[in-house]
């Protein structure tokens, strides 16, 4: 039995990515709330150089970043000059088999959430499958990939799905004339424009829907052009969300997500959402109806939607029990990290009464 607090007396290093919109980020501010000792490195450093070369390097060597090698140099002498508890990394993490090896050498516990597939096309690199068993615990937000990372040879592999962070996601609606009016729309989308999802926001515009999409990549379609609101900053994604009717909750098929981000932030901003129909978004909202609202096809998106728009009561009782979903349970970034740190503290506990 591990007491709760036995994760409190060390250094997690965060190899992550800085800036509000990023997991990174939040997981070493919620190392901080936690009180441990908490430590940053940029991975994009991995990335620099020259345009041309970074191109290159991505497309030549199998989405190799032109300064894996140099950065992992630095993820050595950060960890020697340190000596974190823990190595927390994040996603398609730029840290090669051989750094990890010799991080393991110095004592380091190695930890990976892994907030993409890495077996989806646009992030799959040879290189990054090679590292991932050299983690000593790996934790994957979506089901679909669990037995793959046990078969690629992962020691310890859990489920640990998306979260949000309260410090940002929480309702601010728009508060002046001029607000209202900038943010005022039928249905919200806030997330990248992946071919899947232009098709379906092509459709609620084709229904005269008032549609407002946030993220990249929607001007480049001529379907989507004109509702194109550019990247939404925290601030910015609670006022689209506060100012939109109805938000809609989308996952990314090709990561096999079944719960995604949006998930947890848009609740916890108090959105009334429209939900596509998936086991972890059941186990969040419950039952269709108890707090969010489900479709499973690209017409009942557009019926429920309509029904959604007709009822402004319920679409209030679905938020007020959406927001309480989320923030009346365990589901912020500290709240993930308290899992992470304690599920592999417990793991070396095991591993020393085995030896023993």
């Amino acid at each position: 039995m591990i007491a709760s607090g036995a994760y409190l007396d060390g250094t997690v290093l965060v190899v992550g990515y800085p800036g509000t919109a990023h997991i990174g980020t939040w997981l070493l501010q919620a190392a901080s709330g936690l009180g441990l000792g908490a430590r940053g490195l940029d991975a994009g450093r991995a990335f620099g150089g020259p345009r041309w070369l970074s191109a290159l390097s991505w497309r030549v060597r199998g989405r190799r970043p032109v300064r894996l090698e140099a950065f992992g140099r630095e993820v050595i002498d950060t960890c020697q000059l340190l000596r974190p508890r823990w190595l927390l990394s994040t996603g398609i993490a730029p840290v090669e088999r051989d750094v990890l090896v010799a991080v393991g050498a110095l004592g380091v516990r190695r930890l990976n959430y892994l907030t993409d597939d890495p077996w989806n096309p646009v992030h799959r690199a040879s290189w990054f499958l090679r590292a991932l068993p050299a983690y000593d615990h790996v934790f994957t937000p979506r089901r679909a990939n669990v037995e793959d990372l046990t078969r690629l040879g992962c020691s310890r592999v859990s489920y640990l799905p998306f979260a949000y962070a309260p410090e940002l996601h929480f309702p601010e609606p728009p508060s002046t004339l001029a607000e209202r009016a900038r943010f005022d729309a039928d249905v919200v989308f806030v997330g990248g424009a992946d071919a899947d999802r232009v098709a379906e926001m092509a459709t609620l515009v084709e229904e005269g829907f008032r549609v407002a999409l946030y993220g990249g990549y929607w001007e480049r379609h001529r379907a989507t052009r004109a509702h194109a609101r550019g990247h939404a900053d925290p601030g910015t994604m609670r006022k689209a969300i506060g100012g939109a009717k109805v938000a809609l909750c989308l996952v990314r098929r090709a990561n096999r997500d079944d719960n995604a981000m949006r998930t947890f932030e848009v609740a916890a901003i108090g959105a009334c959402i429209l939900a596509e129909d998936t086991p972890g978004h059941r186990d969040l909202f419950g039952e269709d109806g108890e707090a969010v609202v489900y479709f499973r096809s690209r017409g009942e998106m557009l019926d429920r939607l309509r029904g959604l728009l007709a009822r402004e009561d319920e679409r209030r009782r679905l938020a007020a029990a959406a927001r309480r979903r989320v923030v009346e349970g365990p589901h912020t970034y500290g709240d993930r990290l308290r899992s992470m740190l304690t599920d592999a503290v417990a793991a070396g506990a095991r591993i020393r009464g085995a030896v023993a």
